[in-house]
């Protein structure tokens, strides 16, 4: 009896060994790279995102591939450069635009997912299409609870532009905002981590925060701990950072009750770097230091972003420094599901797994690319510790992130040999991409009056 004993006994563990963790992957939206305490703001407490990063491997040189919002959720979505599939600016709220939005023809993350055997949610902000046929139920998501364009008001009852004020739609049907927008994205996602921790299937949720973006407007009991500043549009973005903080805190201590926190892999990011928004007072209300730039830029400002992964059964907490990038969280995810077989072919993104195990010690990426307004527009390239900056027209700026983090000294003219070889590693990368397949709405034009020829 003792053999089979042991042998029951290591069936067990192998069979708990092979259980595929849950997924949840939070994204901040327009958070400045030093707002964090984990990130080395004193101004800002953020103890629940504290905590987690401390339980987490912290990646220093974490990227989104995009410096602003749409495009940086659509290259998260398939693992690729969007700049691949023409996703390269924000669609306009326009319903009847079967154009401005995720391709179609794309296959996305959580289609490959539910593949892999998972249930899947989104709770939060889309943007990333307003007709019909981009709804999140219809790009792989069982379940969605949010605001579908790209932004929208906090306060129920807040007047603001026609995109703002949408109804929150819960699977397809308009449904009521109750309460403070962050507070209630937190709630769903926390009723979706209870709802689903007794299943025998394990799930994915994309929660996708519209904070800390504009408008600016938070809870009176979060502004009164930022008395003390008193420039009102940094008080009230830190009000903000700090609901959103509390709404992170409600679905990680739900993790914990439900026993689900060790097996669960989370990823954090922002979605871009911290705006360049002028308050009244004549500051800008966000922080990106030591970075410079902001969102919109191809400077380390506008997408290098807080980065961190957790999965306490399988990740040790500390910090990794070698460049990675969020298009890496589809092939990462898949593969932490048993599942890499359904990779696709054509991503952008690797699987991380053996580099922050340590198994690899080479670097995930050779080089990372960024690019905005499309051929001919701003460029960026990273190799190695080597950043090249191409603005236009105008001359390669060439910065050594390893020594300058600030991208204060250009090297161009001192490496002219590096510069070559970085402006022709562009010219191969843009061969595999497009022109935008449409553009971003105008400022000034209200973008829902505005009809597709």
């Amino acid at each position: 009896m003792r053999p089979l004993l042991v042998l029951a006994t290591l069936l067990l563990n192998a069979s708990a060994f092979a259980v595929k963790p849950n997924v949840l992957l939070i994204i901040a939206d327009d958070l400045g790279y030093h707002d964090l305490g984990f990130q080395g703001s004193k101004e800002i407490p953020t103890p629940n995102l504290d905590k987690l990063a401390a339980q987490s491997l912290v990646c220093t040189n974490g990227y989104v591939s995009h410096p602003f919002c749409s495009p940086t959720r659509a290259g998260i979505m398939t693992g690729r450069y969007q700049q691949r599939f023409g996703h390269e600016n924000n669609p306009a709220w326009l319903p009847q635009d079967t154009v401005a939005g995720l391709p179609l023809t794309e296959t996305t993350y959580p289609q490959l997912m539910q593949k892999a055997g998972y249930t899947t949610g989104a709770v939060g902000k889309w943007h990333l299409g307003a007709h019909p046929q981009f709804h999140p139920n219809k790009r792989g998501f069982d379940e969605y609870f949010g605001a579908l364009g790209g932004g929208h008001m906090y306060f129920p009852g807040t007047s603001g532009g026609a995109e703002y004020n949408i109804p929150l739609n819960r699977n397809g049907k308009d449904e009521a905002q109750t309460k403070y927008l962050t507070e209630q994205f937190g709630d769903e996602a926390s009723s979706f981590v209870e709802r689903h921790a007794a299943e025998a299937k394990p799930w994915m949720l994309y929660l996708a925060f519209n904070a800390p973006h504009t408008p600016l407007q938070a809870p009176q009991k979060w502004l009164d701990k930022f008395s003390q500043i008193t420039d009102k549009n940094r008080q009230t973005y830190a009000a903000m950072v700090c609901a959103m903080d509390e709404a992170v805190g409600g679905v990680l201590s739900k993790l914990d009750a439900t026993k689900q926190r060790e097996n669960t892999l989370i990823y954090f990011v922002s979605d871009n770097g911290g705006p360049n928004l002028q308050g009244k007072s004549g500051s800008n209300f966000t922080n990106n230091s030591p970075l410079r730039g902001a969102k919109g830029m191809v400077y380390e400002g506008g997408m290098r972003v807080p980065f961190f992964v957790s999965w306490p059964a399988k990740i040790k907490p500390g910090k990794y420094d070698q460049p990675v990038i969020a298009l890496d969280f589809l092939p990462t995810s898949l593969a932490a599901a048993d599942s890499s077989d359904l990779t696709p072919k054509n991503l952008d993104g690797v699987n991380l797994l053996p580099f922050l195990s340590g198994e690899k010690t080479s670097a995930p990426h050779d080089t990372l690319f960024w690019r905005t307004g499309g051929p001919g527009g701003n460029n960026a390239i990273r190799r190695g510790s080597m950043k090249l900056v191409r603005l236009g027209k105008a001359d390669p700026e060439l910065y050594d992130l390893a020594t300058d983090i600030g991208e204060s000294k250009n090297l161009a003219a001192e490496k002219p040999e590096v510069v070559k070889e970085l402006v022709s590693a562009i010219a191969g990368w843009e061969k595999g991409t497009i022109a935008p397949i449409f553009e971003s709405p105008k400022a000034g034009k209200p973008a829902a009056k505005k009809k597709k020829k």
